[in-house]
């Protein structure tokens, strides 16, 4: 019996996989006259998805598994995982399922439009009717005190809107502060990473530092999209993008990095559990605690960059050559309010997420409509970080998340950069060399840490039981602030 269930995930994973290649090719080489009968496709795969996975068979297999004794652990948490789920897609009809996924592929390629001619109307047209439906979502699944409970538990489960609220009140309150010692002192200069770099060699630049981070192209690839993201259609085949721009280098560097970070993860789930939760990523705050460590405690560290350094200045000698290693470390770290989300520093980061779920939030609940949100959004830009948006690309227009439906997502990118500093530090507890080994280039040591306390687990264990397994600890803000506090003290010296 648990064979045949084994078989129908198998199966459903496929139609999965297959749906995300035709939305990775979306995002990357698609022809601009395929936008139609793309959408039509991922739609009509996306119903026979929700088809399979709601089946009478599945439903019964899954009811009757959870009563087997003779299950191993892996065989019980799939089953019992796929039983959670399952009672959510119950409550959402393929009709409805086909209605979001052709909205989401339809305001996506509203986005790029908009994004690419800096015209902000039709997107918001297109992404009113996706909001609609995710309220509709929403109160389908079913929620205890807020509507965007229900989301957020997509890709963080367990979190709540009542435990989002109070943290962002800690970290408003503790990044305020350090960002008042910082901006008492002198700046650091950054005008090192705003020269002319050629794309081509910031192409080749990217592909090697990934491959140093230990990530496998056998298993994988890098191209361009307007957004960088992570793609995954099994262990064996993680695909990632970046964004070049040529007059600012730090765009790829750790866009690179990042996505680097997130392939890694999926590249170390254990491929014997294709199609079943065991194989899975535990959640999105998890998935970014990967990538937020990998960019800001190793890529964003002079021991990274001792070992990286003079391959960055081989590259690029008539930018880069004369600049000591300390000028672009401090130039790499410098903290400034700014548009670009992907683009801010460690500190500032923070603001921009809160933003987004002040937002989103919102719109979830009713109390914000679409067509109000640009004017939220430039009046929150300047009540949090000052700054006035002229621009809707570097306003509204940045980030791809709510085209695709994507909310309840943001928060997990602040919570990720939590998890990393106390994965990071717990990592340097258990491997005293660890700094030593990356200055040398050897992330070898890391990624073996990485894989044999975060990744081979898939969904064993709840994100916050996996921090307590492995930092002994509850998720602590502590740990951020503690190191936030101690580099930037360094480099802005406070």
């Amino acid at each position: 019996m648990y064979k045949r269930f084994q078989e129908l995930m198998v199966k459903i994973a496929d139609v999965n996989y297959a749906t995300a290649v035709l939305m990775w090719d979306q995002e990357t080489y698609m022809p601009k006259d395929g936008e139609h009968y793309r959408s039509q496709q991922i739609s009509t795969l996306s119903g026979i998805a929700h088809d399979l996975f709601t089946s009478k068979e599945l439903i019964e297999l899954v009811a009757t598994l959870q009563e087997d004794a003779s299950l191993n652990e892996d065989q019980k948490l799939n089953v019992v995982e796929t039983a959670r789920v399952l009672n959510k897609k119950k409550k959402l009809t393929t009709a409805f399922v086909m209605e979001m996924s052709t909205t989401v592929s339809e305001t996506f390629m509203a986005w790029q439009k908009a994004k690419q001619n800096n015209a902000v109307e039709d997107y918001l047209i297109h992404l009113e009717k996706l909001v609609l439906l995710k309220r509709e979502e929403a109160s389908l699944i079913g929620y205890k005190t807020h509507p965007y409970d229900a989301l957020i538990d997509e890709y963080e489960l367990g979190m709540t809107v009542l435990e989002l609220d109070k943290l962002f009140e800690d970290v408003k309150v503790g990044m305020k502060k350090l960002l008042d010692k910082i901006n008492a002192q002198p700046q650091v200069k950054d005008d090192c990473m705003r020269q002319s770099f050629d794309a081509k060699k910031q192409w080749t630049l990217g592909i090697e530092l990934l491959k140093r981070m230990g990530y496998n192209f056998d298993a994988g690839r890098q191209d361009i999209s307007s957004h960088p993201f992570t793609t995954s259609f099994s262990a064996q085949d993680v695909r990632v993008t970046t964004r070049i721009a040529e007059d600012d280098i730090a765009n790829m560097i750790w866009s690179c990095i990042h996505e680097g970070g997130h392939a890694l993860y999926e590249q170390g789930l254990p491929a014997s559990n294709y199609g079943m939760p065991a194989g899975e990523a535990i959640s999105l705050g998890v998935h970014e605690s990967q990538s937020r460590l990998w960019e800001n405690n190793v890529g964003r560290q002079l021991p990274f960059w001792k070992a990286n350094y003079s391959y960055l200045q081989e590259t690029f000698p008539d930018q880069l050559g004369h600049l000591s290693l300390s000028d672009f470390y401090k130039a790499m770290n410098k903290v400034e309010p700014s548009f670009i989300r992907t683009e801010s520093d460690e500190i500032t980061y923070h603001f921009h997420i809160m933003i987004r779920y002040e937002i989103e939030k919102k719109l979830i609940d009713g109390s914000l409509e679409v067509k109000d949100v640009k004017k939220i959004w430039d009046q929150m830009y300047k009540e949090y970080m000052n700054i006035e948006i002229t621009d809707d690309r570097k306003g509204i227009l940045q980030d791809v998340h709510w085209s695709h439906g994507s909310f309840g997502y943001f928060p997990t990118y602040s919570l990720g950069s939590f998890y990393a500093a106390q994965y990071f530090e717990k990592a340097c507890k258990d491997l005293p060399e660890l700094e030593t080994e990356i200055s040398k280039g050897n992330n070898q040591p890391l990624l073996d840490w990485l894989r044999i306390n975060i990744h081979v687990h898939g969904k064993k264990y709840t994100a916050a039981e996996l921090c307590k397994m492995v930092t002994g600890q509850d998720l602590d803000l502590s740990f951020f602030m503690n190191y936030a506090e101690k580099k930037y003290g360094e480099i802005y010296g406070f």
